[in-house]
């Protein structure tokens, strides 16, 4: 075995509910909340069980490899060629194959210090360098980042909106940034959480695609505004060249029959995804003005989840956890004092606020 790879860190997902059940002795897993991992409390639209029950008989083919139907219907609804999109298990599987493309000892990554770790272990997994970029306020800066760009520079991840802080660039900002990157280095836009984002925040970063730019790669998922988070499918959107040469290095029926079938009637449900972005976002301003009333410092996000500063965040996590509330403590994203809540219903919300209130005197 290649004993560089017993270096690697493990990634560390969110508990599942029924985990911290057995853990706890909870019976009653119905009280338990859990918004630890980003997921979409709304669920998928209702045309895309139906589309999956209705697939379901069908479980013993193979899938569509080329995701044709699915293609074709997302890049209408993009203004995009078919050829510019690449679906994959997650937009995660899409990050391993461009550091596959991109990525091997003497070449390096730029991202921000404090931004999603999928990055970080894929650049590790091909032995490049990763360069750190301290944040701004939480935020990427933008200047700093175009700085930290060097001649075996290959990849640049822009997150945005950033996982796990948040907080989204100024869109025109954005693209002025990405036209001065050097041909050589491939830019990542990682906009994961763009449907759930505020209207005024979420820009055109496709048009740059649509310009023909062919140093840039658009990442985005089914997981968040459309709540397809267990089936796995993201996609990525980026000049046909590029396009073809992930084609390459992708498996074949990398992306499931279900998870097509999901998305695809997903994508005709307008109404679902608008009522979604609109709770999310109403949760959000639920969620910050009651933890500013308890005293409680947040970041301001434009994603489906909240940072917030409790101090010790990790003993913050296990105290919630034996009220039953599931979080994420954030230490091992360099970030100790903090937990990320996940963006709930307004009873979640509820539950959670009044349980923070609950455990807040053990702190002080």
């Amino acid at each position: 075995m290649k004993e560089w790879i017993e270096q690697l860190k493990v990634y560390e997902p969110g508990k599942p509910i029924e985990e911290v059940a057995r853990e706890l002795g909870f019976t009653d897993l119905s009280d338990i909340v859990k918004v630890a991992s980003n997921e979409n409390e709304w669920g998928p639209s209702p045309k895309a069980i139906e589309a999956m029950q209705q697939a379901a008989p069908d479980m013993h083919r193979y899938p569509d490899g080329g995701c044709f139907y699915l293609r074709k219907r997302l890049a209408q609804k993009l203004d995009v060629q078919p050829e510019q999109i690449l679906f994959g298990n997650g937009s995660n599987e899409l990050i391993v194959f461009l550091a596959h493309l991109y990525l091997e000892p003497g070449t390096s990554l730029v991202m921000a210090d404090k931004a999603f770790a999928v990055y970080a272990l894929a650049t590790h997994l091909y032995q490049g360098e990763l360069i750190r970029v301290p944040m701004q306020d939480f935020t990427h800066d933008l200047d700093a980042m175009l700085s930290a760009i060097r001649p075996d520079t290959r990849l640049l991840a822009l997150v945005n909106p950033n996982n796990p802080t948040g907080t989204a660039v100024d869109p025109a900002a954005l693209v002025q940034a990405v036209r001065t990157v050097p041909p050589y280095v491939l830019v990542i836009i990682d906009e994961a959480y763009f449907e759930v984002m505020p209207p005024d925040q979420r820009g055109d970063s496709l048009a740059l695609i649509r310009e023909g730019c062919e140093n840039v790669i658009i990442l985005r998922t089914f997981s968040k505004g459309y709540g397809l988070a267990g089936l796995r499918i993201g996609y990525g959107v980026a000049n046909e060249k590029l396009i073809d040469r992930l084609n390459r290095v992708r498996q074949p029926f990398n992306v499931n029959a279900m998870a097509q079938a999901g998305a695809l009637a997903a994508l005709d449900d307008e109404e679902h995804l608008q009522q979604t972005a609109q709770s999310t976002q109403a949760g959000c301003r639920q969620l910050v003005s009651g933890l500013q009333k308890l005293g409680i410092e947040t970041v301001p996000s434009a994603a489906n989840f909240i940072l917030v500063k409790t101090g010790a965040g990790r003993e913050w996590f296990h105290a919630l956890q034996q009220e039953k509330i599931i979080v994420r403590p954030m230490d091992a994203y360099g970030l100790p004092d903090y937990i990320r809540i996940t963006v709930g219903t307004e009873q979640q919300n509820q539950a959670t606020l009044r349980a923070i209130a609950h455990i807040q005197n053990q702190f002080k």
